[in-house]
């Protein structure tokens, strides 16, 4: 049986270090490409490390100070002594390439990762205590890391981020007054906001009972079928049975109560007949999950953004995502909230993440919300661009179906406020002819 090594490339790994000893300078070009860790050979390893070492404390990289490092560090003998790192100059003549040869040294690096993972995942799949879900999540989150390091931005040049500015200005201009982003399909709203915008993460947070849910659906529903829209609906708290339900009764205008009883008028199938229809022409996609993790939104995510297409993320809500961190549970929303962030700047689309309020407001006399009521965590207010407040006017009990949405936090534009009326009986609001702004 033939014996396979694992995938190096020790030509690389040595032109790596040769071009480095040669121009020190060269350090700057592949610092953010490879590590240590990613030589295959340990001896290369020690030594791309050292040469890092002596960069770091601003001292010359050569093969005398490298020699004098290894050598305090009783490694000089190991790595083959001098004659090894002056043949390591020799061998490489100009430093030139140094950074294709340290991106063939970072392929074989992750594919060996890739291996030691696969094997790692094989002999855990033999273990019957292992819960599955738990396979399933350390092996998303291994892949997720590994493409993590693989896939790092670079620079870009201020020309192109110009060019593509003006082009956006150029566009707007031609249509003063249009949306730039996903339309919520609240007039006041989409004033204050411009849309919901690509890369962005937007909360919207309310306390139980207030609407949340329904006010994220009417935005999705609007964006899928008025606006052609793709748009991922995560819903952790309904079913998508439920949620089918409340799209109808928004579409026909008809009560949702009467929709779940049967107690719906003849002249009204017709309407649910059509709606039915043309809800099956959008591009909405509901995954209702429960207890979801945040690697498998993720994943989930991706995946329809490269099958489908993705204009927009919807999740319902931020605090029934289940985290990695285990550390408690602040811990655990903290890095929620910082993944939904990279989400939204990874598929370039708008990310709305419905969050609870602590009960801190009903303690108020106004019941106003405030940024410390987003519940379990602080970083939710850092890490959004948008921050909505959903609440009754005034802070009126159950009965009042008037409702406030605050833009409380807008990184990129102004806050206000705009009064909407919730339609219980079909759980979808309406706008009152009131608009402030801060």
């Amino acid at each position: 049986m033939e014996i396979k090594l694992p995938p190096q490339n020790l030509d690389a790994e040595k032109s790596v270090l040769g071009a480095i000893l040669l121009d020190s300078e060269a350090i700057y070009k592949i610092a953010e490409i490879v590590t240590s860790e990613d030589f295959y050979d340990k001896t290369n390893g020690l030594i791309y490390k050292s040469c890092i070492e002596l960069f770091s404390n601003q001292k010359a990289v050569d093969v005398l100070t490298l020699s004098s490092v290894l050598k305090k560090k009783k490694k000089l003998a190991d790595v083959g002594g001098v004659k090894f790192l002056s043949d390591l100059v020799s061998s490489v003549p100009t430093s030139a390439h140094v950074e294709e040869y340290a991106r063939l040294v970072k392929e074989t690096s992750l594919r060996r990762k890739i291996i030691s993972l696969s094997s790692n995942l094989e002999k855990m799949s033999y273990e019957e205590d292992k819960e599955l879900s738990e396979l399933l999540d350390q092996a998303e989150k291994a892949l997720v890391q590994i493409s993590e390091t693989s896939s790092k931005s670079d620079f870009v040049h201020i020309s192109t981020l110009l060019e593509d500015a003006y082009e956006r200005a150029e566009e707007l201009n031609k249509n003063p007054g249009a949306v730039r982003g996903v339309a919520t399909g609240f007039s006041y709203l989409d004033n204050l906001l411009g849309g919901l915008q690509k890369s962005d993460l937007i909360i919207l947070a309310a306390r139980p009972s207030v609407g949340k849910t329904a006010f994220s659906l009417d935005i999705a529903r609007h964006a899928a079928v008025v606006d052609k829209k793709t748009v991922a609906v995560f819903s952790l708290e309904m079913s998508s049975a439920q949620l089918m339900d409340r799209l109808l009764s928004m579409q026909v205008g008809v009560g949702l109560w009467d929709l779940r009883t049967g107690r719906i008028k003849d002249e009204f199938f017709p309407k649910i007949s059509d709606a039915m229809g043309m809800l099956s022409e959008t591009n909405l996609y509901i995954d209702d999950t429960p207890g979801i993790s945040i690697m498998e939104l993720r994943s989930k995510a991706r995946k329809l953004k490269l099958e489908k297409g993705l204009d927009m993320v919807v999740v319902d809500y931020l605090q029934l995502i289940v985290g990695n961190n285990r550390e408690g549970r602040v811990q655990e929303v903290s890095e929620i909230s910082r993944y939904l962030k990279g989400i939204a700047r990874e598929l370039n689309v708008p990310v709305l993440a419905l969050s609870q309020l602590s009960r801190a407001i009903e303690q108020r006399s106004d019941g106003n919300p405030m940024l410390s009521d987003l519940r379990d965590s602080g970083s939710i207010e850092q890490d959004a661009d948008i921050v909505l407040f959903l609440s009754r006017v005034g802070g009126d009990g159950e009965n009042s179906d008037n409702r406030t949405l605050s833009v409380a936090k807008h990184r990129n534009g102004p806050t206000g406020a705009v009064e909407l009326f919730f339609v219980k009986e079909m759980a979808r609001f309406k706008e009152i002819d009131r608009y402030h702004q801060q």
